[in-house]
């Protein structure tokens, strides 16, 4: 740690970059999709198109865009992203579904249209659905990121491939301890915001 801090440091910050604009543009994509899936009663269609691209290994997926991409960073997020899309697509499906039927009603009769109910009834209802999609996805992405270091952009995947080649143990397990305490800062950063976002949640076990 001592002796390769900036190396290390510099695996880190490229995990968390990875790891951060990977799962942002997964829910970029995933929250139309999924509200597009809704709207045309078309959920399962898209669940199922989510679900066999998941199902693609890591290796296959790389080997079909490097050709268009490459080595190095764009394709490992690009892969990152289509993995992160079956869970943030289910979860949003899921929260969106969740909220009862009474409560729209009740926002059409108020006189909200579909837009306002949308963003000030439903999706606040949903929120606590919609993260925990975030938390595993976030979660799996990190662990993902590694494989990244197979065509030389996974972050600490790096560190944790280079020391399995020269078999040197502690640099294996210093990158791999990294991981999990970012997996785990993620995640109670993730359950943080969600509890600012819902107070109404907090006493509900």
């Amino acid at each position: 740690m001592r002796t390769r801090s900036e190396e290390i440091l510099s695996a880190a910050q490229q995990h968390v970059f990875l790891t951060v604009v990977s799962v942002a543009l997964g829910f970029a994509i995933a929250f139309p999709v999924a509200l597009l899936a809704r709207r045309f009663r078309a959920e399962g269609a898209v669940l199922g198109l989510t679900t066999g691209l998941y199902t693609v290994p890591s290796l296959a997926l790389f080997g079909l865009l490097l050709p268009f991409t490459g080595l190095g960073v764009p394709t490992v997020i690009i892969a990152l992203v289509i993995y992160s899309l079956t869970i943030l697509v289910r979860n949003v499906i899921a929260g969106l579904e969740g909220v009862p039927e009474d409560v729209r009603e009740s926002a059409r009769g108020m006189g909200f249209g579909p837009v306002r109910q949308l963003f000030s009834v439903e999706l606040p209802l949903a929120m606590p659905a919609v993260f925990a999609g975030l938390r595993i996805a976030t979660v799996s992405t990190v662990a993902l990121v590694t494989v990244g270091a197979l065509i030389g952009a996974g972050g600490l995947g790096n560190l944790i491939y280079e020391g399995l080649n020269s078999v040197f143990r502690a640099q294996v397990l210093t990158a791999a301890a990294l991981c999990v305490v970012i997996a785990v800062a993620a995640d109670l950063l993730l359950l943080g915001m969600q509890r600012m976002l819902t107070p109404w949640q907090r006493g509900v076990r």
